[in-house]
């Protein structure tokens, strides 16, 4: 991310505001100090979008804004609820027709490399009060806008409107939004059926809801696994942004929400075709591998310096802390570098393209009808055997590398299993959480285990690298000892935890 961009959390909400509505007195809102009063402003903004306004329905908003105390470029991306992250650039330095090139990757995922082109253009004048509690502490911001707005392209429209924005400061809590809201209600101040000034403008422009697809019902087996997958597409799409501005547990995110989205294809095969489907898992296995290096390397980083922390000073011979921070942190860099790679190539854009594909009209396999409840334990029985068929295979291994590559597909297995639970618990409910929550333990020591195999021969060259420097590789020796002793501490816990995971309580409802 360029050292430039600020980014800020806000939480709003916006309100309707007729002409004739007369709002609370600021000044005695809820016992805040409005300070010297209102603060006039005069804004002007236009929006940048594709043609078919791809980023307005993914709730996204880009600008460019004259005026005001934050002037300048503003990417706003969902973070839930009320709350938006604003990504912001300054006007200096920047052409004032195209987009920042830097906010233009972050809605990638969302434009698919189509064309950003001015949209709206806005003009706003606003009132604006900082509320602040009896100790001072800025803790809202109350606006009141009109505005003036006009679309851009072949047709234009030009419309105004007034409205409320109600945005907490520094030191607010959600609270304080739910009382304010209950005193605009009182003059007839309601909440805007659109997020964003934007949205309201363009609202008539934007693509009709495609028409529910009839053969899936609520509460059928197809209905539930399609609202997971859409829940793992959202996070996806998410974290993307995210990755791009190498925020921290970004890639995991992602990663995670691949693997899942992945995993319930495959357990969930006999519900969506999984013949039809199988192009998409193989991608959603060709992002998983692009994102490993950056995610595997900052594991072992995180477990080589909490191990180092824990040692007696005595044992710690030399900068080791520093070396393995240098090497590691450069790796990461470089596994960065083949993550944002994979992010910008059209092959990834063509993944999504396949997502939306998946979600808009699924292959669904004639189980995809029957009642979720009944289908999907079955489905889950098939994994949960493949599941056993792997743990016997291991334990059947004499230690080594052959046993090591054993438990890692046995780890997959696992998560598999896990992640079958997931999509299943809406409509199974306490068993499917119970065999997650068991499950969750078979997967920790398995990774556990493999955490331990994939850093060892990491340390080992470390160690190397340390003699070839003219240091001490000691500390080294330890740490390799160290991650050997847990990996066999994880291979003596595994058979007690696959022990519970097998009981009848909480297998029993899996079905053959």
């Amino acid at each position: 991310m360029t050292k430039s961009m600020n980014v800020v959390r806000e939480t709003e909400r916006k309100y309707e505001a007729a002409d004739a509505a007369e709002l609370p007195d600021p000044a005695g809102l809820l016992g805040l100090d409005a300070g010297a009063g209102a603060e006039q402003q005069q804004l002007e903004a236009v929006y940048f979008d594709t043609s078919d306004l791809r980023l307005l329905r993914a709730g996204v908003t880009l600008r460019r804004r004259v005026g005001g105390s934050d002037e300048g470029w503003h990417l706003k991306l969902p973070a839930g609820g009320d709350s938006r992250d604003e990504h912001r650039l300054p006007l200096a330095g920047h052409d004032p027709v195209d987009p920042p090139a830097e906010l233009a990757s972050l809605v990638r995922v969302h434009s698919r490399g189509a064309a950003l082109a001015p949209v709206a253009q806005l003009n706003t004048t606003r009132r604006r009060w900082l509320m602040s509690d009896s100790d001072g502490h800025e803790v809202v911001e109350l606006v009141e806008d009109q505005v003036s707005a006009h679309t851009m392209g072949a047709e234009t429209t030009a419309v105004s409107w007034r409205e409320v924005e109600v945005e907490l400061a520094e030191h607010g809590q959600a609270e304080l939004l739910d009382r304010i809201e209950a005193q605009l209600l009182t003059v007839g101040v309601h909440r805007s059926q659109s997020k964003s000034k934007l949205g309201r403008l363009l609202a008539d422009r934007l693509p009709a809801e495609p028409e529910k697809k009839s053969k899936v019902k609520p509460g059928s087996a197809g209905a539930v696994v399609l609202d997971y997958l859409r829940a793992q597409a959202e996070q996806i799409r998410a974290q993307d942004p995210l990755v791009r501005r190498d925020a921290p547990d970004a890639v995991h995110q992602l990663r995670v929400a691949a693997r899942r989205m992945r995993s319930a294809l495959q357990a969930y095969s006999e519900v969506i075709d999984g013949d039809a489907t199988r192009g998409l898992t193989d991608e959603l296995k060709w992002v998983g591998g692009e994102l490993s290096a950056a995610r595997d390397t900052e594991v072992i980083e995180e477990r080589l310096v909490e191990a180092i922390n824990g040692l007696p000073d005595e044992l710690v011979m030399g900068p080791v802390a520093a070396q393995v921070t240098r090497t590691l942190q450069r790796r990461r860099a470089e596994g960065q570098e083949v993550a944002l790679a994979a992010l910008d190539s059209d092959r990834y854009l063509a993944l999504h393209e396949q997502i939306d594909a998946l979600l808009s009209d699924p292959p669904l396999t004639p189980r995809a009808k029957r009642p979720a409840d009944r289908e999907l334990p079955k489905q889950m029985g098939r994994v949960w055997r493949r599941l056993a068929k792997r743990v016997v295979a291991a334990e059947a291994l004499d230690a080594g590398a052959e046993r090591d590559i054993a438990l890692h597909e046995t780890r997959k297995a696992g998560k598999r299993l896990r992640y079958a639970g997931e999509v299943a618990e809406p409509a199974v409910g306490e068993p499917a959480a119970r065999l997650q929550l068991h499950a969750k333990a078979v997967h920790k020591l398995l990774g556990d285990h493999q955490d331990s195999v994939v850093a060892r021969p990491v340390i080992r060259e470390l160690a190397g690298q340390a003699h070839l420097d003219g240091g001490n590789g000691f500390t080294f020796g330890i740490l390799h000892g160290l991650e050997a002793d847990r990996a066999d501490r994880a291979e003596r816990e595994l058979p007690e935890a696959w022990n519970q995971l097998s009981r009848p309580e909480n297998t029993k409802w899996l079905k053959s």
